[in-house]
């Protein structure tokens, strides 16, 4: 069965602007006679090759963001039929597999599937630091829907304590983590907080992970410390500072590295240098770990002993002939009508790829990365 393989309506303008583009197509392909402002604005400033993209047979997703129900904001147009992506093959490019059930509205869940961490990368992440450490009892900050814990969880990782403040992302963890303690509250909150460092040291928690928010890190002339839009990433600081696990994992935005001439994952490295941690940050791409999508992220992993450059894993993927690619991921999508947002569709079509296998629960992971 396949749940979340709803699609979102588009207006009759939006519509006309999809029926133009050919696969691997994009806003250049849509005539000048259809009207639109925006289009008036991207052909005048020259916008991105991704917006009102159509996406390519033969090429992995672009980025899946919060807005893939919408057209113009990236390359979500279906391969094949006249409409965005559903968000169940968004959860496929982003590696989730088909019994991991997104719960909440149709709007909350572009903001669940697009804000995750690929499962398939954090495996990754998770199977490595595991072979250099004994940690195994973990702590989820800003948790979202759960694509870190569920990575970690694949890799014989014990999810003691998991924590975020978005409603409808705390239902689909809990549905899908049932073992794990969610504490759902503002980590700012002296009574969460302290449940989450209560509950942490009771499970002896050796690791922390997660993606603070961080609308600040482009602030420049500021310390980042400093700036009120990163108290969520002070907090995370905080925390680690509290309980002092053995390893830190935090992900975040590819800028990071850059912003401010580099002054900005200065700051980071420091405030956890500070705390007696060896911290070293990498730009990961998702789609060289298995994962259908062209997502990079910035991963920063501390450590209190050891060397956190043997900590991060080696690509799966070097040649790009072998991505994993949209026919892929959804291929055996193709001819399933989407329906509601509540009630499942049956899968009448046979896999033709391994990566369907493993998104329909015939490969674990372990079987699925050993075949690159």
């Amino acid at each position: 069965m396949v749940y979340n393989h709803i699609t979102y309506s588009l207006s009759k303008n939006d519509l006309r602007m999809v029926k133009s583009v050919p696969p691997g197509g994009n806003w250049k392909n849509i005539p000048l006679d259809i009207p639109s402002k925006r289009l008036e604005q991207i052909r005048v400033s020259g916008g991105r090759t991704t917006l009102y993209g159509r996406l390519s047979f033969e090429k992995p997703s672009y980025t899946i963001t919060t807005y893939f129900n919408r057209p113009g904001n990236g390359t979500y147009i279906h391969p094949i039929h006249d409409r965005v992506i559903s968000a169940r093959e968004a959860a496929r490019f982003q590696s989730f597999p088909d019994n991991y059930i997104f719960q909440g509205s149709k709007g909350s869940l572009c903001k669940q599937i697009g804000n995750a961490v690929p499962p398939l990368l954090a495996f990754s992440i998770a199977t490595q630091i595991k072979k250099k450490t004994k940690t195994k009892n973990l702590l989820d900050l800003f948790c979202g829907a759960g694509g870190l814990s569920l990575g970690f969880g694949w890799a014989g990782y014990n999810i003691v304590v998991a924590n975020d403040n978005f409603k409808q992302a705390c239902e689909t963890y809990r549905v899908n983590h049932k073992g794990a303690d969610l504490i759902e509250g503002d980590i700012t909150n002296k009574k969460i907080q302290s449940k989450i460092l209560e509950k942490s040291k009771k499970g002896k928690v050796d690791i922390i992970v997660g993606g603070p928010p961080c609308q600040g890190f482009s602030h420049a002339g500021k310390r980042m410390i400093d700036d009120p839009r990163n108290l969520l990433y002070k907090e995370f600081v905080n925390i680690v500072k509290k309980i002092k696990p053995k390893v830190f994992v935090l992900e975040n935005v590819e800028g990071i590295m850059t912003i401010n001439s580099g002054k900005t994952y200065g700051e980071v490295s420091r405030n956890f240098e500070e705390l007696g941690y060896f911290v070293i940050g990498h730009k990961l791409h998702a789609v060289k770990f298995g994962v259908p999508q062209k997502r990079k992220r910035v991963v920063i992993i501390g450590t209190l002993s050891g060397d956190p450059e043997t900590f991060f894993p080696k690509p799966l993927i070097c040649d790009e002939k072998n991505y994993i690619t949209t026919q892929n991921a959804i291929g055996d999508l193709f001819n399933i009508e989407t329906g509601d947002i509540h009630n499942p569709i049956k899968i009448i079509t046979k896999p033709t790829h391994f990566f369907q296998k493993f998104v329909r629960g015939l490969l674990s992971p372990q079987e699925y990365v050993k075949l690159f």
